[in-house]
This record gives C-alpha cells, sequence and structure tokens, in this order.
C-alpha cells in the first residue's frame, strides 16, 4: 500500500470506530431515558479503539513497516 492508502485505510477504521461508539452511547443514553441499566460500560468503550487496529503499536507498524 503507499502512504496514501494506508491513511485513508486509518480514516476508514477510525470513522467505522466512531461509529460503533455513537452507537453504543445511543443504546446508552435511550436505557437511561427509559430507567434502565446502560448496557456498555467504560472497558467496552475502551475496546473498540483496538478492535479496529487503532493503537499506536498497530499504526507505527503500518507507516514504518
Amino acid at each position: 500500500m503507499t502512504d496514501e492508502q494506508k491513511a485513508a485505510y486509518v480514516n476508514a477504521q477510525a470513522i467505522c470506530a466512531l461509529a460503533e461508539i455513537e452507537a453504543m452511547r445511543a443504546e446508552n443514553w435511550m436505557r437511561e431515558m427509559k430507567g434502565q441499566t446502560i448496557a456498555h460500560g467504560e472497558d467496552e468503550f475502551l475496546a473498540v479503539p483496538a478492535k479496529y487496529n487503532l493503537h499506536h503499536n498497530a499504526l507505527m507498524s503500518l507507516f514504518h513497516g
């Protein structure tokens, strides 16, 4: 992959991660409005970047081989 393709891949992964986080936030909000316990805790939110390989080592490896 070229550097431009790598950057596009990282951006796409970041958008997917953000979409998942926003869906989790919305579900928590809906449950709170209904007086229910939240569905997603802090650990689940913190796990999303790793799911999409958006952690330091993965990104450094991608761009520096």
